[in-house]
């Protein structure tokens, strides 16, 4: 088996673009990978086109041989957009290889090591606070509309949700470090903040009761110290855990060891050599891996790694259907997940992208079983859709108010 062509498809996903590699071959066996990125398609499109002559002709069922001619071609430029790119191609390599064999991507790699995974409700309220107009949602305009929402989690089957710092009425989440602008870039929680965060986790916790789980993902808002004062504020809650991201372990030790509150990590990190001294200084409880920017192989490798260091993992999974059935491929192949991320709330045309759709019931995903991940592309929907890379400066992507 040869591959005969490479294309890429960047696809409009409301207020973030979604990526995805299509890999053809001479036998007739189409493999499709995902490497969204929200702020740099391009490159890795451009990436992927570099790569395309070293792949063509080859055999993409050696996916191991496969990532290492794309690795050591990139080796001058490790990690970034280079690594999401290897990252869509060693998934549709893999997608390729299970299909050819008749069987699913979760067989191919030695599971299923379970028939469901539980999920959670990803950007629950977020999304609707800054693009309620997009998903056809109510707007985030009070506390009460927190409230609706934490009982429609629960009365939709979901056990667990994760939100962010979201502001209601104000189409905005608290960016202080993440987003571009004057007077955001310092990560300081404001004085202000602190009891924000509780009003805002204590209306979701009242409206969920104490059986449904809550995440709040910090992001790469906040400095050490800030995150000290947050994580202690957020103990009498109980959350499954406080996601925090940032590239220097022992800031991260610090944190955890200072709180009861659980910590999470990991979803900007790329292959085992970045998570090694997470692992080692056991930084974190819970290690996020986003295998749109790892690849399956690599993503595998992460988590079997993180098993050793006793460790659990959580796929992150702010994409398309096609990167939730990925990450449930993955999740069945390991023995140490705690959950699965996967957005509720998206854009009208999510479910017409792909030619199945994730089963979810009572909160949990059914494990795909047919051949390859279990979905493809549904290529007319996608070139029906093509991503505009104006939107980037017209959609808000967030901000914050001083109060």
């Amino acid at each position: 088996m040869k591959i005969t062509d490479i294309k890429t498809f960047i696809v409009d996903a409301g207020w973030r673009p979604w990526m995805f590699v299509k890999v053809e071959t001479d036998e007739g066996v189409t493999g499709w990978g995902e490497c969204s990125d929200g702020k740099a398609p391009h490159g890795i499109e451009g990436v992927i086109r570099d790569m395309k002559p070293m792949l063509l002709g080859k055999d993409p069922r050696a996916f191991e041989m496969r990532f290492q001619d794309m690795y050591i071609g990139t080796r001058q430029s490790p990690g970034g957009v280079a690594a999401k790119a290897i990252a869509g191609l060693d998934c549709a390599f893999i997608d390729i290889k299970a299909k050819s064999l008749g069987i699913s991507v979760a067989e191919l790699f030695g599971g299923p090591t379970r028939e469901k995974i539980r999920v959670y409700w990803s950007h629950c309220g977020s999304s609707r606070v800054r693009h309620h107009d997009i998903l056809g949602t109510p707007p985030i305009d009070s506390w009460d509309d927190v409230t609706a929402l934490g009982k429609e989690v629960k009365e939709r089957g979901f056990t667990a949700l994760k939100t962010n710092i979201i502001l209601p009425g104000q189409n905005a989440t608290f960016g202080g470090g993440s987003f571009a602008g004057v007077g955001t870039t310092d990560q300081i929680a404001p004085q202000w903040l602190i009891p924000h965060i509780e009003t805002l986790i204590g209306t979701f916790r009242d409206a969920v009761g104490d059986d449904i789980d809550i995440n709040l993902d910090l992001n790469f808002h906040f400095k050490t110290e800030s995150c000290l004062r947050i994580a202690e504020a957020l103990e009498k809650f109980n959350l499954l855990w406080l996601e925090i991201d940032m590239y220097e372990p022992s800031s991260l030790k610090q944190i955890k060891e200072s709180t009861k509150t659980r910590i999470c990590t990991g979803e900007n990190l790329f292959y085992m050599r970045d998570y090694i001294p997470y692992f080692q200084m056991h930084a974190a409880d819970i290690f996020m891996i986003d295998v749109p920017w790892n690849g399956f192989s690599q993503s595998k490798k992460i988590g079997d790694l993180a098993d050793v260091y006793q460790h659990n993992v959580a796929p992150h999974n702010y994409y398309s259907h096609l990167s939730s059935f990925i990450s449930a491929n993955l999740c069945a192949t390991l023995p140490n997940v705690r959950i699965m991320e996967i957005d509720i709330d998206d854009i009208p045309w999510k479910d017409d992208l792909t030619t199945t759709t994730p089963e979810i019931v009572d909160g949990y995903m059914t494990i795909p079983t047919v051949p390859g991940w279990g979905t493809d592309v549904n290529e007319e929907v996608a070139l029906a859709h093509p991503w505009d890379e104006n939107k980037l400066s017209s959609v808000t992507s967030g901000g914050y108010k001083v109060i």
